[in-house]
């Protein structure tokens, strides 16, 4: 089979990149070797997430610091043996971090983030999938006084960003979700977000209205990746697929075919946890909630209230490890009348992070019709539509909707 673009990788960002492309009049093959919507865009809060305007950086206050050294935290841990690999990626991370980075970051992200639910919208639409999306936001919940003081100010501060948000005291919020728990003494309504109860199914709708519009999906092993005589192919269950162009958007495992190219492109992984619950007492949880102090998410999806867990630095490979994500239980089972746990086994996805915070879109340099869309963090579920786009005008020579230079490759060369 021939086309003109193949794009590895169909997750959020993948499919997203493949529906941009071809409503611009290309010829796309999708190629995966699960279903859409099977790898980490299956396990995420469900947040479209246009409240993040500042992207999460790493700690520098030095209590904060020797708190996380002694690895009991429950919004992040790490294992021992992993942190010697992963000590030159978070201190550039941990550099990246400081005040002057940290804004050029956060200018860098502005215009995909302020286009993110604009873009789903687009597609949420088209893809007859409204019935999996709520636009009524979610909720920072805070468990003491003097955080929740503290969030009042950097809420504040966001206004300048053109966010809508409610500050809720103690009366408001239970008004708002009656069955926490008086531990939770007040909230920040954030409004803009939207939230989706299944994000594994969004995508596989997203991909289902690519194949509808003539598009084709074939199961097929990304590491065949390979360049024969000025073209890309790559093995597939259909037999070789070929293409003058190829898109890697592949998440977390995008080094297994960049990295033999010879990019050095520093992609590390945050690993995180999810599980499902079920309600004690009947109890009813109407908007997503996140316990900032704790970090993590409790989210009502249609499997049942998620528990999604923050970070983990471990090795991909490495067994799961249920630490972190009993440490947030035991905080969520305070906040919320959680019940039983659903699954047996929690799910470990990974998160495929570059150290200025910042996602890689856009053409390799030393290959021609090699492109990237990769790294997007916390957030590809967020910027997996805004971001397809931008590589689809890059690539059709249409006018980019933002400076794609932020997101070059180069960056790192």
């Amino acid at each position: 089979m021939h086309c003109q673009t193949i794009v590895l990788g169909a997750g959020i960002v993948g499919v997203s990149t493949a529906l941009h492309l071809q409503a611009r009049g290309r010829k796309v093959v999708l190629i995966d070797r699960d279903e859409p919507g099977s790898g980490t865009s299956h396990g995420n809060a469900g947040l479209i997430e246009r409240s993040s305007v500042i992207p999460y950086s790493f700690p520098r206050a030095l209590p904060k610091l020797v708190r996380y050294g002694l690895n009991q935290q429950s919004d992040v841990r790490f294992s021992w043996r992993y942190l010697p690999k992963a000590a030159p990626w978070l201190l550039s991370y941990w550099r990246n971090s400081a005040p002057a980075p940290l804004a050029v970051a956060t200018q860098a992200m502005l215009p995909l983030v302020e286009r993110c639910v604009e873009e789903h919208d687009a597609l949420i639409e088209a893809a007859g999938v409204q019935s999996l999306v709520k636009a009524n936001g979610w909720i920072e919940v805070y468990r003491n006084d003097a955080a929740f003081e503290a969030a009042k100010v950097e809420a504040e501060a966001l206004k300048a960003y053109g966010l809508a948000f409610e500050i809720l005291d103690r009366r408001q919020l239970h008004e708002r979700e009656a069955d926490l728990t008086q531990g939770a003494v007040g909230g920040i309504h954030w409004l803009d977000p939207k939230t989706v109860s299944n994000p594994s199914a969004l995508v596989r709708g997203y991909a289902a209205l690519f194949v509808q519009r003539g598009g084709h999906f074939i199961h097929g092993d990304a590491r065949s990746l390979r360049q024969i005589a000025g073209e890309w192919q790559v093995d597939s269950r259909r037999g070789p697929i070929t293409a003058p162009e190829v898109v890697i958007a592949l998440g977390p495992q995008a080094a297994e075919l960049f990295k033999p190219l010879g990019y050095r492109i520093p992609l590390e992984i945050k690993r995180g946890y999810h599980a499902h619950y079920k309600a004690r007492g009947g109890a009813q949880l109407s908007h997503s909630i996140c316990d900032a102090q704790a970090g993590f998410v409790l989210a009502p999806m249609e499997q049942g209230i998620r528990l999604t867990t923050g970070i983990e630095f471990a090795a991909s490979t490495d067994a799961a490890n249920e630490i972190q994500l009993q440490r947030c239980e035991a905080v969520a089972r305070g906040l919320f009348p959680l019940g039983e746990r659903i699954e047996e086994t929690p799910w470990l996805g990974r998160r495929p992070c570059l150290p200025d915070m910042r996602p890689v879109i856009g053409p390799a340099s030393r290959h021609p019709g090699l492109w990237f869309n990769f790294g997007h963090a916390h957030h590809g579920l967020t910027l997996g539509p805004v971001s397809g786009r931008l590589l689809a005008e890059m690539m059709t020579g249409e006018q980019p909707f933002t400076d794609p230079a932020p997101y070059s490759a180069e960056r790192f060369n």
